[in-house]
C-alpha cells in the first residue's frame, strides 16, 4: 500500500469551531467568480496532441481518432469568439470582479484575450498548460508543466499567476511542487470546505481555496442536471442564500465556476445575470478575486503579507 506523508486526509476540518472570516464590510459571504479559460488548450490532434478531447456539449460520446475532430474544435472556439465577450460585458455591467483560470496554451493561441483581461483588472490564475489532469504525471514532468504554464501566461499577459487549479485531478506532488516553485499564493485543488484553510508544505504556510463542482456551469453538460438558464440560477441562488443565512454567525465563501463556451451561450447567460443580480441586491456580499481572499486569509491568521 502506497504511503505518502503529504497526503494525510482531514475529515474533521473546522468542525464545530468555524472561524470568523471577518470579510471586508462585515460581509456574510465572500463570492468568488471563476471563469475557466481552456479554449485552445483542449487535447487536439490539430495541435499535435496524442489524441482529441471528447468532452463537449454536443452529446456525442464517441471519440474521433486518427483525424482532427473539427466538430469538437468548433465548440471550443465559440468560447473565445463569442462567449468571453458576453460574460465580460455582463460582469462589467453589474460591477463584479473575476478570477480568470487560464490554461497557458489557451493564452498562447489567443494573446489578445490575455490583454483584455488585464485591461479589465481580472485576476489571471493558472489552470495548467494544457487542459488535462495531473494525477499520473511523474514529478519531473509535472514540474516542467508548471513552469511552462507560468511562462506562457506571463508572456501573453505580462502578469505572473499566483493561483493554481488543476483540471479535476492533481497528483500526489502537485501542491508541494507549487510551493517549491515559489510563486504561488494559493491553490484551489480541493473541494472539501466552504472556507479557505492553511496547510504547511515544505516548511511554508500555503493557502487552499476550495473550489466547487456543483455551483458550476459544467452541469450544463449532457446528463449533468442543468438544461435551462433558470436551472443554474435557482441552484446557485439556493446555495448563496443558505451560506448568507449561516453567515450571520459564521461567514462563508462561495465559488461559482464558469466556462467561456458554456455559460457564454445566449440561452444561458441570463442565468448568470439573475444570480449576480440576486447576490448584489441581497447585500452582505464581498465579490472578490481569489487572490484577494487568499491574502485576507493570511492576514486573518497572523501570517506575513505574501510574498514574505
Amino acid at each position: 500500500m502506497m504511503k505518502n506523508q503529504s497526503h494525510l486526509r482531514d475529515f474533521r476540518g473546522y468542525g464545530d469551531k468555524q472561524p470568523k472570516a471577518n470579510w471586508p464590510n462585515d460581509a456574510r459571504v465572500a463570492v468568488s467568480i471563476v471563469v475557466n479559460v481552456e479554449e485552445g488548450a483542449e487535447l487536439s490532434l490539430s495541435a499535435g496532441d496524442e489524441r482529441n478531447e471528447h468532452m463537449y456539449e454536443s452529446g456525442i460520446s464517441s471519440e474521433i481518432v486518427d483525424i482532427p475532430d473539427l466538430c469538437m474544435e468548433s465548440h471550443y472556439e465559440y468560447g473565445t469568439r463569442a462567449g468571453y465577450w458576453r460574460i465580460a460585458t455582463l460582469l462589467d455591467q453589474i460591477g463584479v470582479p473575476a478570477t480568470m483560470s487560464c490554461c497557458g496554451r489557451a493564452l498562447e493561441v489567443s494573446p489578445w484575450l490575455a490583454k483584455d483581461m488585464v485591461k479589465r483588472d481580472y485576476e489571471i490564475s493558472a489552470h495548467s498548460y494544457r487542459w488535462e489532469p495531473h494525477a499520473h504525471m511523474d514529478e519531473d514532468h509535472e514540474r516542467q508543466i508548471i513552469r511552462k504554464c507560468v511562462d506562457s501566461i506571463q508572456s501573453a499577459s505580462g502578469v505572473r499567476p499566483i493561483g493554481w487549479h488543476t483540471k479535476s485531478q492533481p497528483s500526489m506532488n502537485t501542491r508541494r511542487l507549487l510551493v517549491q516553485e515559489g510563486g504561488f499564493l494559493y491553490d484551489s485543488n480541493a473541494y472539501n470546505d466552504d472556507l479557505p484553510y492553511i496547510v504547511s508544505i515544505s516548511g511554508r504556510s500555503h493557502i487552499v481555496l476550495p473550489y466547487a463542482f456543483d455551483t458550476n456551469d459544467m452541469r450544463f453538460e449532457p446528463g449533468s442536471g442543468f438544461v435551462f438558464a433558470n436551472d443554474f440560477s435557482h441552484y446557485c441562488i439556493d446555495a448563496f442564500d443558505q451560506l448568507w443565512h449561516e453567515g450571520a454567525e459564521t461567514p462563508k465563501m462561495m465559488s461559482v465556476g464558469l466556462h467561456l463556451r458554456i455559460i457564454g451561450r445566449p440561452a444561458r447567460i441570463a442565468g448568470l445575470e439573475k444570480l449576480l443580480t440576486h447576490m448584489k441586491n441581497k447585500g452582505g456580499v464581498w465579490f472578490a478575486r481569489r487572490e484577494q481572499i487568499a491574502r485576507h486569509w493570511r492576514e486573518l491568521n497572523g501570517l506575513s503579507p505574501w510574498p514574505d
